[in-house]
């Protein structure tokens, strides 16, 4: 990777690095510069991206939160602290919240403790619960679902 960049040459590059995947502006910023690029040109191109419709805030919040969902099976708690980790307004949050209807969140979330308890080979109880709660809890499932979830697998299997 060549030290300095025009800004023609970063455009092209960054356009490329926004097409390939929905970036946030933080992303895109990051890497212009860890591409040596000053300020007043960061300004420039981030107008330019976001004219252009290679950055688009509301698209990459309402992208991640599908994918995160469906894909990695995350709870909507880890959603929104990783959105708010990447500087996304609350606005776009919740508007990103609507692209998971309640009935996949709940789908999603009983398949995901149904196969997680089952996946659990532990004999003690108590250490199987908390297994279990710590895992859908760090997934981001509000600890509601859960405990009312570990209660209902715990009176079903034994």
């Amino acid at each position: 990777m060549k030290d300095v960049f025009s800004i023609k040459e970063a455009i092209q590059k960054i356009e490329y690095f926004c097409a390939y995947q929905e970036r946030c502006h933080d992303e895109v910023v990051s890497k212009l510069r860890s591409m040596k690029m000053y300020s007043e040109e960061i300004d420039q191109i981030m107008v330019h991206l976001i004219s252009e419709n290679f950055l688009n805030e509301e698209r990459f919040a309402r992208s991640f939160a599908r994918g995160k969902h469906r894909i990695k099976h995350w709870g909507k708690i880890r959603i929104v602290n990783e959105l708010k980790s990447k500087n996304i307004s609350q606005t776009l949050i919740n508007i990103s919240l609507k692209e998971i209807t309640p009935e996949e969140y709940l789908e999603t979330f009983h398949t995901l403790a149904e196969r997680h308890w089952e996946s659990i080979r532990e004999k003690n109880v108590l250490k199987k619960r908390k297994k279990f709660c710590d895992y859908m809890l760090r997934r981001g499932f509000e600890s509601n679902l859960v405990y009312e979830k570990v209660k209902e697998l715990e009176n079903s299997g034994q």
